[in-house]
């Protein structure tokens, strides 16, 4: 227990004081969380996904494993989640809510920061190609989920289209693909945004569980935690034997996908209006709750 302990203390604990900040802003200083998660949607989080994809230096075979782990993660949470969805008998709008949360977990402003802190530089490294790949299909496909909650085909389409993160990967792939050499000028900035998305996405995870209510469905809430923080490490352990990763990206890749809900779905909530109290409240309790279950894995896999 007492290696659990620490485990909490040193990787864990650093990242839930910073959000504790960002709680107690929204708390008592007033600050607007749909105002700071404007500016990590359409600032800060492209410029990560770009400076993250142009600065890696993980091996194209490794690259290549991680993002069909991270897909085959996301594909196989879609499958339990409409499972569990059809179970749970939900609306439209539920469903929709519901596959969000199991299907996207917090790797970024939580996962990011606790790899580096529990496994080091090299699995930081590995994390950073699953983050992004993770990131792409959260913005696109969990983007579409929102839009789709809510609207029509044609309009959920439109709604991906407008996701400022695809301009970023893409532009960071065109770079790569013809060894262009950004300018100071333009790299500089991208730079420091990209320093800036990581702690300001841990504040706004606070001041998101500030606003934590209770659903109108305590139970759906408490489904979609549990197969968030209890059903996808083992699917995440199943798939990289499978695929035979190992070492610091199999450390990388189960921890991801193990983390909490992804705090990016309670800004597409609030955006598109998907059920925002079921999902703001998991990502309350996925988050409260997951020491429980990260310390035991992160002392697993070392």
């Amino acid at each position: 227990m007492s290696g659990l302990a620490a485990i909490f203390a040193a990787d864990i604990l650093p990242i839930l004081l910073i959000a504790t900040v960002g709680y107690l802003l929204a708390q008592y200083a007033g600050a607007q969380v749909k105002t700071v998660s404007s500016v990590a949607f359409y600032a800060l989080i492209p410029c990560l996904i770009f400076h993250l994809l142009v600065t890696s230096t993980v091996s194209g075979r490794e690259v290549s494993q991680m993002m069909l782990a991270a897909v085959l993660v996301i594909t196989a949470m879609a499958v339990v989640g409409l499972i569990a969805g059809r179970a749970l008998k939900l609306s439209r709008s539920e469903t929709s809510a519901f596959l969000l949360v199991v299907m996207f977990s917090n790797g970024g402003n939580y996962g990011l920061p606790l790899v580096s802190f529990a496994f080091g530089p090299v699995a930081l490294a590995h994390a950073t190609v699953f983050f992004v790949t993770g990131s792409v299909l959260t913005f696109t496909l969990g983007g579409f989920l929102a839009a789709a909650g809510r609207r029509s085909f044609r309009a959920a389409v439109i709604g991906v289209l407008n996701m400022p993160v695809i301009y970023g990967a893409l532009a960071a792939v065109i770079v790569i693909n013809t060894g262009v050499h950004v300018p100071d000028a333009i790299m500089r900035p991208i730079t420091l945004l990209n320093n800036a998305s990581l702690p300001t996405m841990i504040l706004i995870l606070g001041m998101q569980l500030q606003r934590a209510t209770l659903p109108k469905r305590p139970g759906v809430a408490v489904a979609a935690v549990a197969v968030s923080l209890l059903v996808t490490p083992f699917i995440a352990l199943a798939l990289t034997h499978w695929l035979g990763i190992t070492g610091p990206a199999r450390q990388a890749a189960v921890i991801l996908s193990s983390m909490p809900v992804a705090v990016s779905t309670t800004i597409m909530a609030i955006q598109y209006d998907i059920e925002p109290d079921l999902v703001t409240s998991t990502v309350f309790l996925s988050t409260i709750l997951s020491p429980l279950t990260l310390a035991p894995l992160i002392a697993y896999l070392g």
